[in-house]
Formats: structure tokens, C-alpha cells, sequence
């Protein structure tokens, strides 16, 4: 009888995660109300929260964090729900998490914030959202770069991330904060040819 139970749990567990996954939100608010653990994770150690931010599946994460999924839980790479919507421009998800309580200043398995790979791939409302929101602009992560020199070293210097580098220096980012090796953002920018971006550190006395 425990083997049986044991393995209806499992099955109720991976019934669950695929509802995620599918962004069933009906079937996980019927699981949630039969007593289904929010915390069951799958083979790479995600949740069914974070199963539903990787797929956007933004029903389902409503019902998970209303129910009281844990928004700063790692899986296997040290992603949580929080900082995958960050990155990933899953935007109505973050709005989600943020609101449930994120840990502003977790950070990814490269040591960075939510932020600085927002800023790198382009998710211009999730940088805006982040900085709102009161995550550091100055983190330096693993690499020794921050938001705003991802932004540029990391970038095609276009339209979307002269927007990124925008929000960036009004949401209060040092312009002069020179990165791992000593080089400063104006000076990435000047070595790329981002005359746009160049202009706007300029404008604000960038060195």
C-alpha cells in the first residue's frame, strides 16, 4: 500500500508540473485544492513555478504565486522563477513575483541580478520594472560587469538597448564604474562604434 501511494504522489507530482507546463491553470487550482505540495520539483530541479515562467505559461504562474509558490526557489543552475522572468523578458510573470516578495539581491549561477541579463538581452520594460522595483544598478557579477556594460559589450548598440542604457543611467547607474578590466562603459561604447550610446554618456559627463 505505501509503494502505491508512493507512486500515485509521484504521478499526481509529474500530472502537476506538466500543468505547468501547459499553462492548465484550471487543473492546478483543482490539484492546489486537493493538496498538491507548490514545492515538487522536476528531474533539473524546477518548480512548477519556475516550469511555468520557462514555458510564459502566465495563468498558471497566477495561480501558483496567489497560492504561495515560493517566487526564490533555485533549481539545479541556481535559477529561481524571479530571476528567469527577469532574464527572459517574461514580463507579466515578474510583475507577479515581484510583487510576491522576490529576493532583489539573489543572484544567478554567473553572480549576477536579475538585471544585468535583462539588460544584456534586451527586455527594456524588465529593466525598467527591475530598477522600480529597487534592484542595484552598480552589481558587479562574476565577470566583473554590471547591467550597463552587459548592455553595451553584450549588445548590437541598437535601438533597444540605447532604451536599456537610457533606463539605465536614469535609474541611477554609475557611468564611470569601470568594468573587471578597468575599462569604463563610454570607452566599450567608443571601441564598438555606438555613437548613439556614446552621445548619451556624454551628455551626462561620462569618462
Amino acid at each position: 500500500m505505501v509503494a502505491m501511494m508512493a507512486g500515485g504522489a509521484m504521478a499526481d507530482d509529474a500530472a502537476f508540473l506538466a500543468a505547468a507546463r501547459a499553462d492548465d491553470a484550471a487543473a492546478i487550482s483543482r490539484m492546489i485544492g486537493e493538496g498538491q505540495d507548490l514545492e515538487v520539483r522536476d528531474a533539473r530541479g524546477a518548480t512548477a513555478l519556475l516550469v511555468a515562467a520557462h514555458a510564459n505559461a502566465r495563468g498558471a504562474a497566477k495561480v501558483l504565486v496567489e497560492a504561495g509558490a515560493d517566487v526564490n526557489a533555485k533549481d539545479d543552475i541556481a535559477d529561481t522563477p524571479y530571476l528567469y522572468a527577469g532574464a527572459e523578458g517574461r514580463t507579466e510573470i515578474l510583475r507577479l513575483v515581484l510583487a510576491a516578495g522576490a529576493d532583489l539581491t539573489d543572484t544567478n549561477r554567473y553572480g549576477g541580478t536579475a538585471l544585468i541579463p535583462a539588460a544584456e538581452k534586451g527586455h527594456p520594460e524588465n529593466v525598467r520594472l527591475l530598477l522600480e522595483a529597487g534592484v542595484d544598478p552598480d552589481h558587479v557579477n562574476n565577470l566583473g560587469w554590471t547591467a550597463l556594460h552587459e548592455a553595451i559589450v553584450l549588445s548590437d548598440g541598437g535601438p533597444v538597448h540605447q532604451e536599456i542604457v537610457r533606463l539605465l543611467i536614469d535609474g541611477g547607474a554609475n557611468v564611470n564604474l569601470a568594468d573587471g578590466n578597468g575599462v569604463s562603459p563610454l570607452t566599450l561604447a567608443r571601441q564598438r562604434g555606438f555613437v548613439e550610446i556614446v552621445g548619451m554618456l556624454e551628455a551626462v559627463e561620462a569618462k
